[in-house]
């Protein structure tokens, strides 16, 4: 009887049913009542299909890092406000569609503060894209050759929370400034980013060059998010020094 079950449970894919009534049978096993026993099946393949989930939107996300909010630096030289990066655990701003603008010198974290968050949004659901932005805008040109250009951008449209890293390491052409324009205007009001970068949010505006395009895609990002600006010494020559 208990193998015909568990042959049922694995075509129905009830895998973490199936581990859960596995271990009920072992001699060491709680004695469950009937209820309890029901209690424990659909809770564990609650969770089974939720870590299963967050493991499917981290792999999608497609991380630089693998980072996690509690590795988080708060010396108080970096001037990181811990409660407001606490506030982000939350994820309150994605659902209120806010962008995060994240600053700072070489090597200050931008990109782990970024990645971190963005684990925190996969572990509670939220879909999820990082990028390097100057990769990204190599992916979208060559998009716009194959014909795959649309689809790329639906997709980048769809993601709750959009990640773009090492913007402005170099000026913006004609292509790809547009491009960054149909992302923020799709993206605007409905979902929300995180831009990282090393230069101040005050020198985006030549970077992106083209003065009615820059306003526009700064209006869209700016005026509204919040921002964190990253002080003190390169994390990676502390830790090298360390």
């Amino acid at each position: 009887m208990n193998t015909q079950t568990l042959e049922q449970m694995k075509q129905l894919r009830l895998h973490g049913m199936i581990r859960a009534f596995s271990s009920s049978l072992s001699p060491q096993s709680v004695d469950y009542t009937n209820d309890e026993l029901i209690a424990y099946l659909i809770q564990s393949e609650w969770d089974d299909r939720q870590n299963r989930k967050v493991e499917r939107l981290t792999k999608t996300a497609r991380f630089r890092y693998s980072a996690v909010m509690e590795n988080i630096d708060y010396t108080h030289d970096r001037n990181i406000d811990r409660n407001q990066i606490q506030r982000f655990a939350t994820c309150d701003f994605i659902t209120q569609k806010d962008n995060i603008l994240i600053t700072g010198s070489t090597g200050a974290g931008k990109s782990y503060m970024a990645s971190a968050i963005g684990h925190q949004a996969c572990s509670l659901g939220f879909k999820t894209m990082y990028f390097n932005t100057s990769k990204l805008f190599t992916m979208l040109k060559t998009s716009k050759a194959d014909g795959s250009y649309l689809k790329q951008v639906n997709k980048i449209e769809k993601q709750d929370l959009l990640i773009l890293d090492d913007f402005g390491l170099k000026g913006l052409d004609n292509i790809n400034r547009h491009s960054l324009m149909e992302i923020i205007e799709d993206r605007h009001g409905k979902k929300s980013t995180i831009i990282a970068s090393q230069l101040p949010v005050e020198a985006w505006h030549e970077i992106i060059g083209e003065q009615t395009i820059a306003d526009a895609i700064l209006d869209r990002l700016v005026h509204t998010a919040h921002r964190i600006v990253i002080k003190g010494e390169s994390m990676r020559k502390k830790l090298k020094n360390g």
